[in-house]
C-alpha cells in the first residue's frame, strides 16, 4: 500500500517534464495570489471608509451649566459657519455644526471642536433621531450615502443607502421621514426602511404606487406618520396623504388616508397622532384633518405681518408641552394634541424654545421672555444680531442659548 501523497500526485503526467510542472504551479498560485490582492486593494482604495476620516473625541465632554430662571441678559460666547444643519443641533451635551462635507462636534461652552467626521462627498444635509447624529452625503445626483454620529463622541454608528434627492430634509422620530420633490422614504431607529412612495428609482412590484407624476409640496412627520402635500396630474386641487409606515408591504404604502383637499397653495404645518393641520391660502386660517382625512374644522389665526412658506418644505416647528410654530412674522402656539391655535407672539424672528419653565423667542434686538401658556411677554433681552435676513432657530443646551442664524451658529451664555 502506498503511503504519503495520493498516487495522482506522485505519477507524472505524460510528456510533461516535471520542473516545468512545478514552474506551472507556481506560475498559477503567483497569479491568483496577485488578483486576491489586486482585489483587496481596488476594495480598500474604493470602499467608503477609505475616502474618511473619523476623529472621536479623546475624552467624555463637559456638561454646560443647568438651565436655571431666564437670566438679566446673554452675552455672546462663539459661534461657527454651520450652513449644513437646517435647525441648530444642541445634542447630547455639546453643539454639532457641519459644513461642506465635514460634520464635528464642539464644546457647548467654548466652542473647541471635540471630534469630526469628513467624507470626501458633499453633505446634502444633517438631523437628529433616536440619539444620534445623521449625516446625508451626496453621490452623484443622489443624496444616497447616510452616516450616523454618536453626539457626544463622534463615534461612527450604523451607515445605509437612501434614494432621496438633493434639498431633502431628514425629520421625525422612529419613524425618520427624508422629503424630496416626488420621492420620500421612512426608515427605523435601526434605519430599516419602512416605505417608499412617489417616484421609486428601483420600482419591484409594477402598479404597487398608486399615482404617478405627482409634486410634494410640504411635509410632516410624527409616530408612526408621514404626511405629505401633493399635487397630482388632473386632479382638482392639493391632495393630502398619511402615509403609515408600519404596514407598508414591499413596495406598496400603506395610508391612514389620501385626498383632495380643495385648495391650492396650503402648507402642512403640523401632525399629531390622531390631527394634521394645514395652514390655508389667503387669510391666514388653519383647517384640522383627523386621522381618515376629513375635516374638523378652521380656526382663524393671527399670523402676524409675513407669512412664508418655508423652501424646503417643513414648518419652522419647536415643541415641549406645546408646539410652536413660526408663520413668517409670528409665532403661534399650537395645543399638542388637537393642534388647535392657543396664542399668537407677532413680530418674531422664529418660533422659539423652551428655557426652564419660560419660552424664548427670538424677536428684532433680542430674545423675548414669555409665558409658555399664555404668549404674555415679561421683557426682551438684548441680543445684537446685526442684520437678521433668514430666520432665527434656537435651542437651549442646559443654560445656554444657541441660535441658527441663516449658515451661522451663534451661541449665547447667560451674562451681559
Amino acid at each position: 500500500m502506498l503511503r504519503g501523497r495520493p498516487l495522482r500526485d506522485r505519477l507524472p503526467l505524460p510528456g510533461v517534464p516535471a520542473e516545468r510542472r512545478h514552474r506551472g504551479d507556481r506560475l498559477v498560485a503567483a497569479v491568483l495570489v496577485l488578483l486576491v490582492v489586486g482585489v483587496a486593494v481596488l476594495y480598500a482604495v474604493q470602499s467608503p471608509a477609505a475616502h474618511t476620516e473619523s476623529v472621536p473625541a479623546a475624552a467624555a465632554p463637559v456638561p454646560p451649566p443647568p438651565a436655571g430662571p431666564v437670566p438679566a441678559g446673554f452675552t455672546e460666547l462663539w459661534r461657527a459657519a454651520s450652513p449644513d444643519t437646517p435647525v441648530p443641533l444642541a445634542v447630547g451635551d455639546g453643539v454639532v455644526v457641519a459644513e461642506r462635507s465635514r460634520v464635528s462636534g464642539r464644546d457647548a461652552r467654548t466652542g473647541a471642536e471635540r471630534w469630526s467626521y469628513r467624507r470626501d462627498l458633499p453633505l446634502c444635509t444633517t438631523g437628529f433621531a433616536d440619539g444620534r447624529v445623521l449625516a446625508l452625503y451626496r453621490n452623484d445626483e443622489y443624496c444616497s450615502e447616510l452616516s450616523t454620529l454618536q453626539p457626544d463622541s463622534g463615534a461612527r454608528g450604523p451607515a445605509r443607502t437612501l434614494d432621496a434627492r438633493p434639498g431633502t430634509r431628514l425629520i421625525g422620530q422612529d419613524p425618520v421621514l427624508a422629503t424630496g420633490q416626488d420621492y420620500v422614504e421612512t426608515f427605523r431607529s435601526d434605519l430599516v426602511r419602512t416605505a417608499e412612495y412617489g417616484t421609486v428609482r428601483a420600482l419591484e412590484e409594477p402598479g404597487s404606487q398608486p399615482r404617478s407624476g405627482c409634486t410634494f409640496g410640504s411635509f410632516a412627520a410624527a409616530e408612526d406618520r408621514a404626511v405629505i402635500l401633493e399635487r397630482c396630474p388632473g386632479e382638482p386641487s392639493e391632495r393630502l396623504t398619511v402615509l403609515r409606515p408600519s404596514g407598508t408591504e414591499g413596495d406598496r404604502p400603506a395610508f391612514d388616508s389620501s385626498s383632495v383637499t380643495g385648495t391650492d397653495g396650503a402648507q402642512v404645518v403640523a401632525t399629531s397622532p390622531e390631527r394634521v393641520a394645514l395652514l390655508l391660502p389667503g387669510a391666514p386660517r388653519l383647517a384640522l384633518y383627523d386621522r381618515m382625512g376629513r375635516s374638523i374644522g378652521e380656526f382663524p389665526v393671527d399670523a402676524g405681518g409675513t407669512v412664508a412658506a418655508p423652501s424646503d418644505g417643513v414648518a419652522r416647528t419647536a415643541a415641549d408641552e406645546r408646539r410652536y410654530w413660526w408663520t413668517g412674522g409670528a409665532t403661534v402656539a399650537l395645543d399638542t394634541r388637537s393642534l388647535q391655535p392657543r396664542w399668537s407672539l407677532p413680530g418674531t424672528l422664529g418660533p422659539g424654545t423652551r428655557y426652564g419653565d419660560r419660552l424664548l423667542v427670538p424677536v428684532p434686538g433680542g430674545v423675548a421672555d414669555v409665558d409658555p401658556a399664555t404668549g404674555a411677554v415679561a421683557r426682551t433681552l438684548p441680543v445684537d444680531r446685526g442684520p437678521v435676513t433668514a430666520p432665527v432657530l434656537l435651542a437651549a443646551q442646559g443654560a445656554l442659548l444657541v441660535e441658527l442664524r441663516g449658515d451661522e451658529v451663534v451661541v449665547l451664555g447667560p451674562g451681559g
